[in-house]
């Protein structure tokens, strides 16, 4: 990857709808960046994102290309990802593609052949590495043995053309593959159709690749979007720490028992003996604190540092090949729903 200079970017943004109006304003905030042009199927929507950033409205991707944009957030329904991406790539255009990268593997993997030809950079719009709290808890550098992830919400009727694997739990797909390094050695999972014809509610087991002292990590994930309320948490469990974190309220509890080792060691052997110690309070045996979460936007978190991967000619945080990953293993879990029975249409 070359560096790229200082000078302004031109960027756009293809699909205006919700996700690709934040995108539109951004490229207006974000420093060194130029607004230059949208693209909508809908001419009133390019005209109302126009009309309040700037720039001009294009019915087509290759219009886009002829104004001569540099940088493209991709923000269309992810069935349109793959026609858009190709044709931006070839063109030399770096670009940002909303999640999911595809709704099939075969599609990821075709956008991240087209980068990799193309000498673009190309970045997936997982956006919840930029999550202030997810950044307070990569800081702790953990080697997770067991993580659950919990993301409901109610049905917000976005996202319809892809299941609730694709639409919400591969945000936590991506989270779990960085977290372990590594993609899931095997996949069980359940799921439910309840409005549409993909599945709305889903539960996945994963088992990672097994740790130098023979453990086999594993996670358990859950997602639906028929839930009565918006829940968005993670608890992560090492060695020696365990961390519980909320999205939603931005906050989170790290636990340590490190420095309680000793007194840990000697309850350990206590309970060996059958000795009562109902009168111990585990609590005190930890060291607990506030996880660290800073406040930040994590969608212009996301663009800014995409932009400095472009300028400095670095690799993106999450790549076409993290991307990819992150779609073949939301489509083994829903194989495995299917496989397990679940009642999906």
């Amino acid at each position: 990857m070359t560096q790229t200079s200082t000078a302004t970017l031109r960027c756009g943004v293809v699909g205006v709808g919700k996700m690709g109006n934040h995108h539109a304003r951004l490229w207006t905030q974000v420093e060194g960046c130029d607004l230059v042009g949208v693209v909508d199927s809908s001419a009133d929507r390019c005209q109302q994102v126009v009309e309040k950033y700037g720039g001009k409205g294009y019915s087509e991707v290759e219009a886009l290309i002829a104004a001569g944009v540099d940088v493209v957030t991709i923000a269309t329904p992810t069935i349109h990802h793959r026609a858009a991406a190709e044709k931006l790539l070839a063109a030399g255009v770096h670009c940002l593609i909303e999640k999911p990268l595809a709704p099939t593997p075969d599609e990821a993997r075709a956008i991240a052949d087209a980068a990799a030809r193309s000498g673009a950079l190309l970045q997936v719009g997982h956006v919840v590495r930029y999550d202030p709290v997810m950044v307070a808890v990569r800081k702790l550098g953990l080697a997770p043995r067991f993580v659950e992830v919990d993301r409901v919400s109610p049905m917000t009727f976005r996202s319809v053309d892809v299941g609730v694997v694709l639409d919400m739990m591969i945000h936590d797909i991506d989270v779990l593959l960085m977290l372990f390094g590594a993609e899931p050695v095997d996949v069980r999972a359940s799921a439910v159709s309840v409005l549409g014809e993909a599945e709305d509610v889903c539960n996945a087991r994963l088992e990672f690749p097994r740790m130098a002292d023979g453990y086999t990590p594993v996670a358990n994930v859950t997602a639906s979007r028929i839930a009565m309320k918006t829940e968005r948490k993670i608890r992560i469990m090492s060695d020696d720490t365990y961390v519980s974190a909320d999205f939603v309220d931005r906050k989170g509890t790290v636990a340590r028992k490190g420095p309680n080792a000793n007194k840990i060691s000697e309850v350990r052997e206590l309970l060996k003996k059958g000795a009562d110690l109902s009168h111990l309070n585990f609590l005190d045996l930890l060291q607990v604190e506030p996880l660290d979460v800073h406040a930040g936007e994590p969608l212009r978190l996301q663009a800014e540092d995409f932009i400095d991967a472009i300028r400095a000619g670095r690799r993106p945080l999450v790549d076409a090949e993290d991307g990819f990953a992150a779609v073949r293993t939301a489509d083994r879990i829903v194989a495995a729903a299917r496989a397990a029975g679940s009642r999906m249409v």
